[in-house]
């Protein structure tokens, strides 16, 4: 491992308060992060850093490790020589959660909706097939910009097709997206729905945020933004924290719920160019969110785009937009800096649609 020193690193115990980016324990934790993690993120198999919580509750430091036979020992070990306090977490290689090229569904998640739809369903870009096999993912939820309405989900779910590759076409500006994705029609297009058009972002590899947009198409999506088993969500967003109680609706998992368990999370990520295709690059992201995905139980294959909300019964407020995971943890952009981006992109104010 490279070389690393850090001593005599201590933060204040935690209080009743929320855990939130601003608690003074979750600070000092991020602080020495900020120190340590781009030497960590050298050093092999590691894929990233949190500011978690410990066995009683309070922040502490977790590096995520790939999960074989030889790392997460050898970096916990590292670790400690080099007075490093954290806790080695080890997992699969983070992927973003694109597609089940074999399908999957059967519930009312994955099935034809009569228009207009709800959200938290299966959807994608139409022409998203190549290679023998065909991709999709959720379309999340609804977002308004400029007084236009646009069904949100991930760069890789609407737009990753980037190069001619396996099917002759990339993603492009006004190409449908379908309601339900073609892994759940068989690959065939035609047994789905058009319920809106593309609207490029290309928000990767460049920014921090895995974020795409279509337009509706008049009368195909409703207008007052409901997903599957959520229903209506708050206009209002609401920041992370630790702990906190989340719950999503999405293409394969359908709703799920989980707790936050990772804040400013630095976290390294890997794209494809097409379905099923190669590898076009791997994306670290920073000040994500981490949610516990035991069993990939909250997020899994197909879930991409899925809007995460706080557990609440009666008009939830955003909390994040989710993209990505293992078997063990699910990561999310935060919807603040999700919606910051959008906005500017549109040249406006992107605001959740809800109450």
């Amino acid at each position: 491992m490279p070389g690393l020193f850090l001593a005599n690193f201590s933060w204040a115990g935690g209080s009743a308060e929320t855990l939130d980016a601003t608690h003074a324990s979750v600070r000092a934790v991020a602080a020495l992060q900020s120190i340590v993690t781009p030497e960590i993120m050298k050093w092999q198999d590691v894929l990233g850093t949190a500011v978690g919580i410990d066995g009683v509750g309070q922040p502490h430091l977790v590096v995520y490790v790939e999960n074989n036979q030889v790392s997460p020992g050898a970096v916990a070990l590292a670790l400690r020589v080099l007075n490093i306090p954290a806790r080695v977490e080890p997992t699969e290689r983070i992927v973003a959660y694109r597609s089940n090229p074999h399908g999957g569904g059967g519930t009312s998640h994955t099935a034809l909706q009569t228009p207009p739809i709800q959200l938290g369903t299966s959807g994608g870009w139409r022409n998203d097939l190549a290679n023998g096999y065909c991709c999709g993912g959720t379309l999340g939820s609804l977002i308004s910009v400029n007084g236009v309405q646009y069904i949100m989900s991930n760069y890789h779910v609407f737009e990753s097709d980037i190069v001619p590759g396996g099917n002759g076409i990339v993603a492009t500006d006004g190409s449908p997206v379908i309601q339900p994705g073609l892994i759940d029609v068989g690959c065939n297009a035609s047994r789905a729905q058009n319920v809106g058009a593309l609207h490029k972002l290309s928000s990767l590899p460049s920014s921090n945020v895995d974020v795409s947009i279509a337009q509706t198409d008049a009368g195909m999506v409703r207008t007052d933004g409901a997903i599957l088993e959520i229903g209506t969500i708050s206009a209002s967003t609401v920041a992370a924290f630790l702990s906190q109680p989340v719950k999503k609706s999405g293409r394969t998992t359908g709703l799920s719920r989980s707790s936050i368990n990772g804040l400013n999370v630095t976290i390294s990520v890997q794209y494809e160019n097409e379905c099923a295709g190669g590898v076009a690059f791997t994306k670290t992201f920073t000040n994500q969110i981490v949610i516990a995905n035991s069993g990939s139980s909250f997020l899994n294959s197909g879930d991409s785009g899925s809007l995460m909300v706080e557990d609440v019964a009666t008009n939830p407020r955003a909390v994040g937009l989710l993209y990505a995971g293992s078997s063990t943890i699910a990561v999310a952009n935060s919807i603040g800096e999700v919606l910051l981006f959008v906005g500017n992109k549109l040249n406006g104010t992107a605001t959740m649609v809800g109450n």
